[in-house]
């Protein structure tokens, strides 16, 4: 451990420390595992990019049903490739940890499930999350009538300002009535045993 200490240097692990809600351990550890993800080839760990492919190989992303959306939403690659930097990946595992706070996991959530990237959540984006969540085989998917009144369910309970949408205040205001959205074990992926 004292390698992955020395190839990060002490200053960036402490300045990764301080932005994100992980631990220094954490973080070594975080490094270990994105260095796995990285060819051969490609040997500086903090400059490279791990393509989605490689990054959806992490058993912790295998079975979410998000796991390209959070590969999306967290890449910060101009390219809208998915595809993850050794602080994309941090900035990842800061919004799935235990200690992040309400806010940090409910942004994270809302831009998630915005499927269209709009900023807000409409009838689209809530067929594709109820789809990713029940699958779409005959056996789970919804008729159209289910999804209909379903959807129009979550918008009584959500849309506050009544415009056909949840943005992500609403959003927000619904995850604040819901305990379990932060309480430890309850994130989309665990990371970090």
């Amino acid at each position: 451990m004292g390698t992955t200490a020395s190839q990060l240097g002490k200053d960036l692990l402490s300045e990764y420390q301080e932005l994100t809600f992980l631990t220094k351990q954490e973080i070594l550890l975080a490094y270990k595992r994105f260095s796995e993800l990285l060819s051969k080839d490609e040997k500086y760990v903090l400059n490279e990019r791990v393509p989605m492919d490689r990054i959806l190989t992490l058993p912790e992303l295998k079975s979410n049903p998000f796991r390209k959306r959070i590969c999306y939403v967290l890449s910060t690659s101009d390219s809208t490739n998915g595809s993850l930097t050794f602080e994309d990946f941090l900035d990842l595992l800061t919004a799935f940890s235990d200690s992040a706070t309400m806010e940090i996991k409910s942004h994270y959530a809302f831009c998630i499930f915005d499927f269209d990237d709009d900023g807000t959540l409409d009838c689209g984006d809530l067929e594709k999350l109820v789809n990713c969540l029940t699958g779409e085989t005959d056996e789970t998917k919804l008729t159209a009538e289910e999804m209909r009144q379903l959807i129009s369910n979550i918008l009584e309970e959500s849309d506050i300002d009544k415009d056909g949408t949840v943005n992500l205040s609403e959003f927000q205001h619904v995850i604040s009535r819901s305990p379990d959205f932060v309480s430890p074990g309850s994130t989309f992926i665990k990371w970090i045993p």
